[in-house]
């Protein structure tokens, strides 16, 4: 894998991090109570409003499709954490382990990268972001179905690994918006 990648990915990462580090000290571990459905439906509705602003355009409130990427990036993370730990009634975590627990997340998610770009060649650089975005409302709908099968899969990958691989087309979809942010020209902006 290319050393740039990596960077780019621990670049962003750490951009994810702090939103929820600071989204921590203002609403601490509420969504400890939020239940997979909920989350999955959660991200789902991110995906739908970037896919809209890249049908549509301009979108009419302040979030643009890099936020709504973080988003999908944090939700999929919190969710990745509800699997392992279960759904509480009350939140019941510390800032200190939801961070902990975070990093873990974030890791797996990383050695998945590497160990699927060194498989595929990093083809990813070469998908276009309306492409990323198609894949994660499909991981979303597989899901759907999961859980409608109570979680059981008989040939296929669990929940834990869509959502992984949600978190990793997220950041490429980042690293492709930073590139074409980097590349306009004047005429773009009109």
């Amino acid at each position: 894998m290319e050393e740039l990648t990596t960077s780019k990915f621990k670049k962003l990462i750490a951009q994810c991090r702090d939103i929820f580090s600071k989204k921590l000290i203002d609403y601490g571990t509420a969504w400890r109570i939020l239940r997979i459905p909920s989350l999955t439906d959660q991200i789902h509705i991110k995906a739908n409003r970037i896919r809209g602003i890249q049908e549509h355009g301009k979108p009419m409130i302040n979030e643009n499709q890099q936020t709504e990427f973080i988003g999908i990036i944090n939700y999929s993370i919190i969710l990745l954490i509800q699997l392992e730990l279960g759904v509480v009634s009350q939140p019941d975590m510390e800032s200190e382990k939801a961070l902990e627990l975070y990093d873990q997340k974030v890791e797996k998610a990383f050695e998945l990268m590497k160990r699927k770009n060194h498989d595929y060649g990093e083809v990813w650089k070469e998908m276009r972001v309306v492409s990323l975005t198609d894949l994660i409302i499909q991981k979303l709908f597989r899901v759907k179905s999961i859980d409608t099968n109570d979680g059981v899969t008989l040939l296929s990958e669990g929940i834990d690994a869509n959502f992984l691989d949600i978190i990793n087309y997220s950041i490429f979809a980042l690293i492709h918006l930073g590139e074409n942010n980097t590349k306009k020209t004047p005429i773009d902006e009109n």
